[in-house]
């Protein structure tokens, strides 16, 4: 006897998988992608379709009193050009971003609602293009909206439909724009006080164990020195003994070494990052050589420091610290898990810009990963810590006014560059 399944449920079951296919091929295409790529390909992607669709849609099925082929065609041009967003440049990718932007949403959207009297159909339209524009940077949007919205206002005017602009039903439309905008402006405001209170949280948390480790390691620290101090008359009956408990020392020191690592990165999430101080980048980097928690001299020696001409910055001597400590620590663990290389630190305030270069020949990063690395919570391998260094790095560098940045060849190497303003 056979069962009949029914079709709705069919039906059901088929949208559910393709909707998890979606939602996984995104974070994982998000994985590998800038974010700020993956929405201007997603934008181009939907403008480049949507623009001749809704051409035909509201020229022929339901006309409209205004419409225009060219302003659209110009539109759909904009968006297949970002359809190569992944060859863009940071610098290019900021510029295509405000001027599509500007032209789609405000520009375009406002024209046609302006030209079509205040229809129905363009005021929602409008709405929406607003919501779009407003997921985007608030600075951005906040430019784009200026842009586009005085650039429609002076196109309708000389296309002789400057009376639209007082009319009831435009104006009307401005308190909702408004709340609109103020709505999701607060809400990313709301994004980023929770990024904020999880950073802090991920804080305190790393303060908390660190000081839960230091008791008991202060505990092995002091028995290992007793029982050291109890068989040094008897060295020579019991050396392997004696190099064990050297060993545990050593290990002991390594991790008090490490907690405080940890304490000065919980302690730099939390504190304001603004120059306080001049800061002398020589004596920062011998004191980062010094506090570095190296786990064998072989590896202590793989560090190399060369003094081209020192400088001194404005900054914060104990945060600075923090930015070398991690860079020092990704530099070590690429050399490690390459298992070659060397790392070499330059000090090279000869510069138009005083720099500092941050040079390993471990296994470098892959060219897909480049964007990411100094995003926040984003980690590769994604064991390898809780992603927070590089971007706490970087928060603190453009606190300075100072940058970093990063140029590497996979398998090769890596050479992290940090350029300071000149005093």
């Amino acid at each position: 006897m056979k069962i009949k399944i029914p079709m709705t449920s069919t039906l059901q079951e088929r949208w559910k998988r393709w909707q998890h296919g979606l939602v996984q091929s995104l974070l994982l295409y998000h994985g590998r992608e800038d974010h700020a790529t993956v929405r201007v390909l997603l934008l181009a992607c939907i403008g480049t379709v949507a623009m001749p669709l809704y051409y035909v849609i509201w020229h022929h099925f339901f006309p409209q009193d205004f419409e225009s082929l060219p302003l659209r065609l110009l539109g759909i041009m904009l968006c297949a050009v970002g359809l190569f967003a992944r060859q863009f440049s940071r610098q290019v990718l900021n510029l295509y971003l405000l001027v599509t932007l500007s032209y789609i949403f405000p520009f375009f959207f406002t024209l046609m609602f302006l030209m079509n009297h205040g229809s129905g159909v363009w005021s929602e339209s409008l709405l929406i293009g607003l919501v779009v524009l407003f997921h985007f940077d608030t600075g951005l949007a906040l430019r784009a909206y200026a842009i586009g919205t005085l650039l429609a206002c002076t196109a309708a005017i000389s296309q002789g439909a400057g009376d639209a602009l007082l009319s009831r039903q435009v104006l009307q439309q401005l308190p909702i724009h408004w709340f609109t905008i103020a709505v999701l402006s607060a809400a990313k405001i709301s994004r980023h006080v929770l990024a904020q209170e999880k950073l802090t949280g991920m804080g305190a948390g790393l303060a908390t164990v660190a000081h839960e480790l230091r008791t008991p390691l202060t505990s092995v620290d002091a028995n290992v020195r007793g029982v050291l101090r109890l068989m040094a008359d008897q060295r020579s009956e019991r050396i392997p003994i004696v190099d064990a408990l050297a060993r545990i020392q050593f290990e002991v020191r390594h991790m008090n070494h490490m907690i405080d690592l940890f304490l000065l990165s919980a302690t730099a999430v939390r504190q304001n990052l603004r120059p306080v101080e001049m800061v002398s980048m020589e004596s920062v980097v011998e004191s980062v050589l010094k506090r570095y928690p190296f786990s064998s001299q072989k590896q202590q020696k793989m560090v190399r420091l060369e003094v081209r001409r020192n400088f001194h910055f404005s900054g914060q001597t104990e945060l600075a610290v923090v930015v070398l400590l991690n860079l020092m620590r990704n530099a070590l663990r690429a050399v490690q898990r390459a298992g070659k290389g060397r790392v070499r630190i330059v000090i090279d305030g000869s510069q138009r810009m005083p720099r500092l270069l941050f040079i390993d020949t471990g296994c470098g990063i892959a060219m897909q990963h480049m964007p990411m690395i100094f995003r926040r919570f984003y980690s590769h391998p994604p064991h390898n810590g809780a992603g927070i260094g590089l971007a706490l790095c970087q928060e603190i560098m453009e606190a300075w006014g100072a940058s970093i940045r990063c140029v590497s060849r996979e398998s090769a190497y890596a050479v992290f560059i940090l350029e300071f303003p000149v005093r």
